[in-house]
């Protein structure tokens, strides 16, 4: 494989528990499943892998598995973000030792830093030499990093793209205005949103609905990177009715759900994510039979 250029469509795997424990045969069947749909990447134990449920030995694991069912026939970008810079640490040198081939960085929740610290916390982890996507989502962190923190952030050579979850297309734009298209992969984190963010100069999109659907996400992202804007508009507006039902509830309880009704998960989420409530389960049946999912 050659080096990976973190375009176009990439998984936010779902991490599949069955009976409170990580289903690792489950998890390499869906990465394999992906690989064969034509994914551009996949990315464990961020968001939606439920990494703040997993130990550290599960989440350590959850990525060697995933290291060694791509075996490098796509990039593999482990989540390996924490509030503790030395956890991040951590978790970044072991990414980097079983051959993960970036890692996801998410803000330091909790703590609220400032744009200095968020910068500091994101350069030291860079130290280590494993490629850096960045990733933007103060809804779960509660702190933004701004689009001049993520403009400094891109000088360094080992920070290579930001995945941008603030779900604001200015936000967007103005780190597209201080960014070199070349240098910062610009990745959409929101599915409804990866399109217009493909318009500005984005280069793709860190999924959810592409554990379902990779095929169809990746035609539309690789239709927008060809410039073929009307196939990515029709794909778009066929995806975004699913792209807004994987978020009835909290990601991942709505994608593991969707799933389930497939055979390619379990269901099974760990405390404090809980199932769909009744209607919001029978309301996503509802739309995954409308758009001949199930």
């Amino acid at each position: 494989m050659s080096k990976p250029n973190f375009h176009g469509a990439m998984t936010a795997l779902v991490t599949p528990f069955r009976d409170g424990q990580v289903d690792y045969d489950r998890l390499k069947a869906n990465i394999q499943f992906q690989i064969a749909q034509g994914i551009d990447g996949v990315v464990p134990v961020g968001t939606t892998g439920e990494s703040p449920t997993l130990s550290h030995d599960e989440h350590d694991k959850v990525i060697e598995v995933a290291v060694e069912a791509a075996g490098g026939k796509v990039p593999v970008i482990a989540g390996a973000g924490s509030n503790a810079t030395s956890e991040a640490l951590r978790l970044t040198k072991h990414a980097k030792e079983v051959g993960a081939d970036a890692c996801l960085q998410v803000n330091p929740y909790y703590n609220k830093p400032t744009q200095e610290g968020l910068y500091r916390h994101f350069s030291t982890i860079a130290e280590v030499g494993l490629p850096v996507i960045l990733y933007n989502i103060p809804s779960r962190s509660g702190v933004a990093m701004t689009p001049q923190t993520v403009a400094r952030l891109a000088q360094h050579p080992n920070i290579v793209g930001v995945k941008e979850a603030t779900g604001s297309m200015d936000v967007a734009s103005e780190i597209a205005t201080l960014t070199s298209r070349e240098r910062l992969a610009i990745l959409s984190g929101d599915d409804s949103l990866t399109l217009p963010l493909m318009s500005i100069g984005g280069a793709g999109v860190i999924s959810v609905l592409s554990n379902l659907l990779p095929a169809m996400v990746k035609a539309m992202v690789a239709a927008a990177m060809l410039g073929n804007w009307q196939e990515a508009r029709r794909l778009h507006l066929e995806l975004f009715p699913l792209c807004k039902a994987m978020f009835i509830e909290t990601n991942p309880i709505p994608i593991k759900a969707a799933m389930a009704f497939k055979g390619m998960d379990s269901g099974e989420l760990r405390l404090p994510m809980c199932p769909l409530s009744e209607a919001n389960h029978a309301a996503l049946e509802t739309i995954l039979k409308q758009h001949g999912v199930i």
